[in-house]
């Protein structure tokens, strides 16, 4: 990925933007922080200043006043604190410092204000003892020393926390933007035909792997689509072109005795037939088409699957008996398997399971149909012992137009078992072919309603 495109991408300003909300909000907290802590130095200084002020202001009388301010003074060289006392007249009458006019409590001065040598400010806290004005003052060297310690200690917090974000967000969007393009090449990839591209997944499980592996999934569909259609395409050219070049054959016979004068009546017959049975095909694709599209989900209702099963097997075993085979059924009627679907596909897909029983089964054949709950489910099974399906060709069968090569020369279009897994998909259930021993065992699972206690 080059720089440009990471700039632009949508990761890293998502990371910029975040990072600059986290440094601004480091900045309101440290200026919050230095806030509180120059009002906590503040109180501390005013603090010990009133009571220092407090301790000389016990004095007894004007001299022990006087020789503790100038003991005091005496003490204090480096004039961290200064005092000073004034009498009514206005006169100093002890103290180290010349102060102007200061009103009672609180307030700050300047060092050249009180007659020292530039240097920090001072708080001090002027008071009356008895008719005396007595002044204390501590110095804001420390104070302030404290503040710019704590200014700059926040200052480089500050940078670093900002160049955390920046360096952070920029690992952290390369790393999406990684992920992302991964995506992106790999709908690029299928996008020029290429329908076995998947998305990388990291692994971590995250959103970002949790799409992936949606995408995946929707590729896998997409490609067993993109698969199925191809058969289709390839199974309808193989398997139409035989019927089309019969059709062809019988028309050009018509031409010809039309021409002889001879009568064409049955040529014309055996096309008309042939062409019902190419239409028969085109409409039977058309109709798994939409069933696959899930049209058909609109017209589903609650019904009971124990008689549509009941009904379907009354039906045929007459159908059966005049084709030499034995049809039996099991069903619980006791037990009423409601599910939602569509009656009369349902109907159509049990009718395709044992007409196909019928159709491919020697006369003498047993075939039976079972309905069954297997816990949520209603199971229905069509078996037969027949000649059965070699196990490498059962999942093939559920292939449009695929046909055994034993089955090529019997009637149909080999639609049929594709239209029970269409129908079986519509419902949320699944279709298997399996060995019956001899014979065929096809066993449909349908979802059936929960039941609720009364």
């Amino acid at each position: 990925m080059s720089k440009g495109s990471l700039w632009r991408s949508t990761p890293f300003r998502l990371a910029v933007t975040f990072g600059l909300v986290f440094f601004l909000t480091f900045v309101a907290a440290g200026f919050v922080t230095y806030q509180v802590l120059r009002q906590e130095l503040k109180r501390s200084l005013d603090g010990s200043v009133k009571e220092l002020h407090a301790v000389i202001a016990s004095s007894d009388d004007l001299e022990d006043l006087i020789s503790m301010v100038d003991a005091y003074s005496r003490v204090n060289p480096a004039r961290e604190w200064v005092f000073c006392v004034i009498g009514a007249d206005g006169r100093q009458i002890a103290g180290d410092v010349s102060t102007p006019p200061l009103p009672d409590g609180f307030s700050s001065a300047r060092a050249d204000a009180l007659g020292l040598r530039a240097g920090p400010d001072y708080r001090v806290f002027s008071g009356m003892v008895a008719s005396k004005r007595l002044i204390v003052g501590r110095s804001r060297a420390a104070t302030d020393r404290l503040e710019r310690i704590a200014f700059t200690s926040l200052l480089w917090a500050n940078l670093v926390a900002l160049a955390g974000a920046i360096i952070g967000g920029a690992l952290l969007a390369r790393k999406a933007q990684r992920r992302l393009d991964g995506i992106a090449g790999a709908m690029t990839a299928v996008s020029h035909g290429t329908f076995d591209a998947r998305v990388p997944l990291s692994g971590s499980g995250d959103d970002i792997d949790t799409v992936s592996r949606q995408i995946n999934e929707a590729l896998d569909r997409l490609s067993a689509l993109m698969e199925t259609m191809r058969q289709v395409s390839s199974d309808i050219a193989h398997e139409l072109k035989t019927p089309l070049n019969r059709l062809k054959m019988q028309i050009d016979t018509a031409i010809r005795g039309d021409e002889r004068g001879e009568a064409v009546s049955e040529a014309l017959y055996d096309a008309r037939a042939e062409a019902g049975q190419i239409n028969a095909t085109f409409e039977a694709l058309l109709r798994i088409s939409q069933i696959e599209a899930g049209a058909r989900k609109t017209r589903f209702q609650t019904l009971d699957l124990t008689g549509i099963v009941a009904s379907v097997a009354e039906i045929y075993a007459d159908v059966a008996e005049d084709s030499g085979h034995g049809l039996t059924t099991s069903i619980d009627a006791a037990d009423p398997l409601k599910m939602r679907g569509d009656r009369e596909l349902l109907t159509q897909m049990l009718a395709n399971l044992v007409e196909n029983a019928i159709r491919h089964c020697p006369p003498g054949a047993a075939i039976s149909i079972s309905l069954g709950r297997q816990g949520g489910n209603a199971v229905v099974a069509v078996n037969d012992d027949g000649p059965g399906i070699p196990a490498g060709e059962r999942e093939k069968v559920f292939r449009r137009l695929y046909r055994l090569d034993k089955s090529r020369t019997t009637a149909g279009s080999g639609l049929g078992l594709s239209l029970v897994r269409a129908i079986a998909d519509l419902h949320a259930g699944d279709v298997a072919i399996g060995d019956n021993g001899p014979g065929v065992c096809a066993e449909v699972i349908l979802p059936l309603e929960e039941r609720h206690p009364s």
